[in-house]
């Protein structure tokens, strides 16, 4: 009696670590759609489409506090150990890397609205656009190394961090340029920085679910500091 006992407990406890990750992979996917969404709507000057990302963001909050209420439940309650306790760990961190995407991708809407009847470079925008292209594999690359507990492609998404930091950089010095050359194009330049950063922040934030992965595998984080390719500390976003 005591073994069935033991066995429905055990069965009830896989039940819900695999209810925590279908539930962050679900995040995953919803803070993916609302990014590539914000993207879209600055390209194509698109408000309607901003005002659904921002408006969506709440869905993503709601997401990432049922998370944390259940991997806390389950902290308290089940008293994981070993891989069991990694996984949930890795699981907390991660919903909350996801939850800062989201809140990025609402930043952005936020900013289109800012900036859709100005005059920006269509140049820029285009280097935008590539610049999320390039950090939205990243963040879906780092969840299917979670999905799949693969730490080598997980390594090498940590790598790619320094070209995001590249990409930032190259197109904070045209959006200086620009402003530079006419001073009406600041006010839509600073705004559009403030977008760069919040896709230059989005790779940190899919890096750190990377470096979630590897411990979750390996029991370790990784050892060595992910270099910063940053080198504008001018401007800072203050937006939330």
């Amino acid at each position: 009696m005591m073994a069935m006992q033991d066995k429905h407990i055990v069965t009830s406890f896989d039940r819900e670590l695999e209810g925590v990750q279908i539930d962050v992979v679900k995040m995953g996917g919803m803070v993916e759609a609302a990014l590539k969404t914000a993207i879209k709507a600055l390209v194509e000057r698109d408000t309607d489409l901003a005002h659904r990302v921002v408006a969506g963001d709440h869905d993503i909050d709601a997401l990432e506090l049922k998370i944390k209420t259940d991997t806390a439940r389950l902290l308290a309650l089940r008293a994981p150990t070993a891989t069991d306790l990694r996984l949930v760990l890795a699981v907390m961190e991660i919903s909350a890397h996801l939850e800062r995407c989201g809140d990025y991708a609402k930043n952005i809407a936020k900013r289109t609205v800012a900036t859709a009847e100005g005059d920006a470079a269509g140049a820029v925008l285009g280097s935008l656009r590539r610049m999320a292209d390039f950090v939205l594999i990243m963040v879906g690359d780092a969840l299917d190394a979670f999905i799949k507990r693969d730490a080598g492609v997980a390594a090498e998404i940590i790598r790619r961090d320094e070209e995001a930091d590249e990409m930032y950089n190259t197109v904070f010095r045209s959006l200086l340029t620009h402003m530079m050359e006419d001073h009406r194009n600041i006010t839509v330049g600073m705004q559009l920085h403030f977008i760069a950063k919040n896709i230059e922040r989005v790779g940190d934030h899919a890096t750190g679910i990377a470096e979630q992965t590897i411990y979750l595998v390996t029991g370790s984080r990784p050892d060595d500091e992910r270099p910063k390719m940053d080198r504008t500390t001018l401007l800072q976003d203050t937006q939330s």
